[in-house]
């Protein structure tokens, strides 16, 4: 899909073209937004900007200088964004954000949220985005809300995991009513998330860095280079946050296998408790139910009921001593 947007009223706005007619991208057009764009759609981009556009394999590529250089007059980036965060398999997918001959063009084959509601918000605000790199500069402004928003949600439910990993239990009460393979399940899937955005902002940092060096010198360039600065602090604090949350996680990972050890070690110790006050009264009952002829106490009419009674005591005075100890 190829979207494209053009100044209308000194703000932002899509402009509704049908390009299998051979229609080409109008001169008006400022942002070309290309969406797992067919051949046809990327072949008019490359002949609207004169440009070669990097294919999908190569936008995957991890060297930096693959991601970050500058070909036939044209900058071009390359990053990781989250999408599909509220799903239960959040995905990371690269886009390309390239500047030539004054127009913003944008390569993806996802659907990170920015993409649709900031052009809804650059409608309202006329005159912020006459320019390419305004416009690259306000994207990448709502990406990092948007990353912001993410790590603001994962903290929550971080810190839900770490009250319900902690809970006390209500007076007696075993650890296993806790659902610790849930638990972990949950911690897993936010761990995921976590890796993909810090991915995703070690991405941006080396966009920003790169956008703060092509500014200089620019039209308007200092305006766009404090622009800039704002969200590289922006970034740098959020990874500082994605950092502190990755250690929580890991906390919690490892208190949570502990309290599996623990609980266990309780059952495996109740089992052996068991067994050993079982053991005195197995013992008498063997012994009297051996088939000897001659024991003397078997003849006796207070014979059986002192028999279940020295059995009896005999598993009591074990347990007795055990909870005495703590041991139960």
């Amino acid at each position: 899909m190829l979207r494209i947007f053009e100044i209308a009223d000194a703000c932002l706005k899509r402009r509704q073209l049908d390009l299998s007619a051979g229609v080409v991208i109008p001169e008006t057009a400022l942002w070309i937004d290309l969406y797992a764009p067919t051949a046809e759609e990327a072949r008019k981009a490359e002949a609207f900007l004169e440009i070669a556009l990097p294919t999908k394999e190569e936008m995957e590529e991890i060297e930096a200088s693959s991601r970050v250089y500058v070909e036939d007059g044209g900058l071009f980036m390359t990053t990781s964004i989250v999408s599909k965060t509220e799903t239960e398999h959040p995905e990371s997918a690269a886009v390309t954000f390239v500047l030539a001959k004054n127009r913003l063009l944008t390569i993806r084959y996802s659907e990170p949220m920015p993409f649709n509601t900031f052009p809804a918000r650059a409608e309202r605000q006329p005159g912020m985005w006459a320019t390419a790199d305004y416009l690259l500069v306000g994207i990448l402004e709502a990406i990092v809300d948007r990353t912001a928003d993410i790590l603001e949600r994962v903290g929550a439910d971080v810190d839900s995991l770490s009250r319900e990993s902690f809970d006390k239990p209500r007076h007696n009460q075993a650890l296993d009513h806790r659902d610790f393979q849930g638990l972990l399940s949950r911690l897993g899937r936010q761990n995921d998330l976590i890796g993909k955005v810090r991915e995703s902002l070690i991405g941006f940092s080396r966009i920003l860095t790169f956008l703060t060096q092509t500014f200089e010198g620019k039209p308007g360039g200092k305006e766009l280079r404090s622009y800039n600065k704002t969200i590289t602090r922006d970034v740098a604090s959020l990874a500082d946050h994605t950092n502190f949350l990755s250690n929580k996680i890991t906390f919690l990972l490892d208190a949570i296998l502990g309290m599996i050890n623990l609980e266990q070690n309780r059952i495996i110790k109740v089992i052996s408790v068991s067994s050993v006050v079982f053991l005195p009264p197995t013992l008498f009952a063997s012994v009297w139910g051996m088939n000897f002829a001659h024991m003397p106490e078997l003849q006796e009419p207070w014979a059986y009921p002192v028999a279940l009674a020295i059995i009896i005591v005999s598993a009591i005075i074990p347990a007795a001593y055990f909870k005495i100890r703590g041991w139960l």
